[in-house]
């Protein structure tokens, strides 16, 4: 027999009975957890307490073992640390609150496995020499372990989870930096046709007489443009290409000036976009490591000041001092080696500076280079455009910085507390709109023909852009999978003397960033680990005294260090891309020629710098002898490229 449906004051009734159950006995809800669990691999399950009343939460396996356990306020969102497993069989998670469960169940892999996309995708890219595909077939990967290992469902994960998120990501600055190179792919096609470009070749032609002043003259343009590596990319590499194709310098050379000054000098100086987000990462990493020491160490490592011991890291910097060295070395003696010393040779010998069958980053065809006709080929039609990013990013750096930082902070904080991305927008359409103003003004060019050269120019920026946002793609897929989790787990588990700290977090700094594709995340992971991870290997002691704070210094530095050199090898790191993409230059042709020149730098860098100082070896004597070092390989092994006339005019 039915029963009657309730009336309305049944209705009420029942939801105020509901609403007077205990909240602590409705399921928690998991606002967050892995998307991949790694076997042994340490995670977090973030959980959101009921909205009226605290409970006790238990996150168990499924054979019931007690994994974490707490208080969970009212309305509060605790993160439980270091949950692991080391079995599928301990899956599905359950989360207790109360009388309720709720369970959590993720794809399970293998610590190894979260590798394996970035690896397949870069050992694709330098096989094939074609790094597009490569890049799906590692986003694919991982995505087949993020949709449960179901093949359909990771092709489709691909496009809806990976590549749009990625170029939306406006948080992260990916849409801005898309946005920013499309905006001055644009500058560029108008400068280029209004004659500006060609004026600027023609100025310069009695400096830049050979190709070793025309490299010197573009690795100063690096250290010109210090406040923002991406700003210093794209701004030298394309002023700087019409001067170094008529020097017959090779694509693959200009890439990695560009690219080999670009960060390091960023990183290095004082004053850069770098600089805040560092110094907070050190200050993270020296509050928990005050909790490792003991007596006046304690003290005295709660008072550093972060920005100092940035400061005090810059000498043990060694991979981007001497990566920035190795520029101006591989230029004053005009000698190459390896792959590069081929694609040199290709070039002076008016083989073309781009290799035969390459795919250059941006499509810089004839109609895109050359000048109107009857355009008067004027320089400043170039550099007071190119002059104008330069200034306006620099004003929007510090106006955006000091309101976030107050009118009385000091030029580090404003710098530090800036806005880089939308910075970079500003100076970016500024330029436009100053080189149409220029090109309209002069007659130059009409409104129909700025509007043409500047879409010509975006047009030329496409195949860059779809190569960026897959290596962003690919980064998220790394996260999503555990990749720095995994490489930062093998850091804490291996059992060494104190003096090969800085050695090994280089190392490790570098698989991270090679692996991932950015420095920015592999620092944001490891410094707030291995600066307290240093004072509990030294046992707590020693830094008052100055004996051990030298390897502080020196194991901070490596992952900085590291970050940048994991990049510069690294065919996923963005920018490298936009390194290829400035210099217009095959992506893969710049990581092949440019990998055994980081390489080297790398290990010169590891040995005299990372192992030297920790053994007591004083930094300038490390920088000098790395120099020295450098300069003998690039005598013994490397070989004269013959020197070209003058830049075509």
């Amino acid at each position: 027999m039915s029963r009657p449906a309730p009336g309305p004051l049944g209705l009420l009734a029942s939801l105020l009975l509901l609403s007077a159950v205990p909240a602590g006995i409705h399921a928690q809800e998991v606002v967050e957890a892995p998307k991949v669990i790694l076997s042994s691999v340490p995670f977090s399950v973030t959980v959101e307490g009921a909205a009226e009343l605290s409970t006790l939460v238990e996150i168990r396996d499924a054979g019931g073992a007690l994994l974490a356990s707490g208080p969970v306020g009212a309305g509060e969102t605790r993160e439980f640390r270091d949950i692991a497993i080391d079995s599928r069989d301990a899956l599905p998670l359950q989360v207790r609150a109360g009388d309720s469960v709720t369970e959590v169940s993720r794809p399970f892999a293998p610590g190894w496995f979260s590798i394996l996309p970035p690896l397949l995708a870069i050992v694709l890219a330098l096989i094939f020499k074609e790094v597009i595909t490569a890049l799906l077939a590692g986003i694919w990967l991982g995505a087949l372990a993020v949709a449960g290992y179901n093949p359909l469902q990771a092709t489709w994960r691909l496009v809806d989870q990976y590549v749009v998120p990625a170029l939306g990501d406006t948080d992260g600055g990916h849409t801005q930096i898309v946005v920013f190179s499309l905006l001055l792919g644009g500058m560029v096609g108008m400068i280029s046709r209004n004659g500006g470009t060609r004026g600027v070749v023609r100025a310069v032609a009695p400096l830049a007489r050979n190709r070793r002043r025309g490299k010197i003259a573009t690795g100063l343009a690096g250290l010109a443009i210090f406040f923002d590596d991406y700003a210093n990319t794209l701004v030298v590499g394309n002023t700087m290409r019409p001067i170094t194709d008529g020097l017959k310098v090779s694509r693959e050379k200009l890439a990695y000036l560009v690219d080999s000054t670009a960060a390091p000098v960023a990183a290095l100086v004082p004053v850069s976009t770098w600089v805040g987000y560092e110094v907070s990462l050190i200050g993270g990493g020296l509050g928990a490591a005050a909790g490792e020491a003991i007596g006046a160490d304690q003290a005295f490592l709660a008072g550093l000041s972060p920005y100092t011991v940035f400061l005090e890291t810059i000498p043990y910097l060694f991979y981007p001092l001497l990566a920035l060295s190795f520029v101006f070395l591989t230029s004053f003696m005009n000698r190459d080696f390896g792959p590069m010393a081929r694609a040199e040779a290709r070039a002076a010998a008016g083989g073309g500076v781009l290799r035969p069958g390459s795919r250059p980053a941006a499509e810089i065809s004839e109609s895109f280079v050359n000048a109107k006709e009857g355009a008067r080929e004027r320089w400043w039609n170039a550099g007071i455009p190119v002059l104008t990013v330069v200034v306006v990013v620099l004003a929007g750096l510090y106006t955006s910085g000091r309101a976030a930082a107050g009118a009385d902070a000091s030029l580090r904080d404003i710098f530090g507390a800036a806005d880089p991305f939308n910075t970079l927008l500003w100076g970016s359409l500024a330029g436009c709109l100053v080189a149409a103003v220029l090109s309209i003004s002069q007659r130059l060019l009409d409104v129909k023909e700025c509007v043409d050269a500047w879409i010509g120019g975006v047009k030329a920026m496409m195949i860059a852009m779809v190569i960026l946002t897959l290596a962003w793609s690919l980064g998220a897929v790394t996260k999503d999978v555990g990749t720095a989790g995994y490489l930062s787990g093998l850091l804490t588990t291996i059992d060494f003397p104190l003096f090969l700290l800085p050695a090994l977090v280089f190392i490790t700094s570098g698989a991270m960033a090679f692996a991932t594709g950015t420095s920015w995340t592999t620092m944001a992971i490891l410094i707030p680990l291995v600066i307290p991870l240093t004072v509990s290997l030294a046992g707590g002691t020693g830094f008052a005294d100055g004996s051990v704070y030298g390897i502080l210094l020196a194991t901070t530095s490596s992952v900085l260090a590291g970050a940048i050199w994991g990049d510069h090898c690294s065919p996923i790191s963005d920018t490298t891309v936009l390194s290829s993409t400035a210099a217009a230059c095959d992506h893969v042709d710049h990581v092949r020629t440019q990998l055994p020149y980081a390489a080297l730098v790398g290990a010169v860098g590891l040995l005299l710098g990372s192992v030297g100082t920790a053994l007591g070896l004083p930094t300038w004597i490390a920088l000098l002898a790395g120099l020295g070092i450098l300069a003998l390989c690039l005598r013994m092994f490397g070989t004269p490229i013959a020197e070209v006339g003058g830049a075509a005019g």
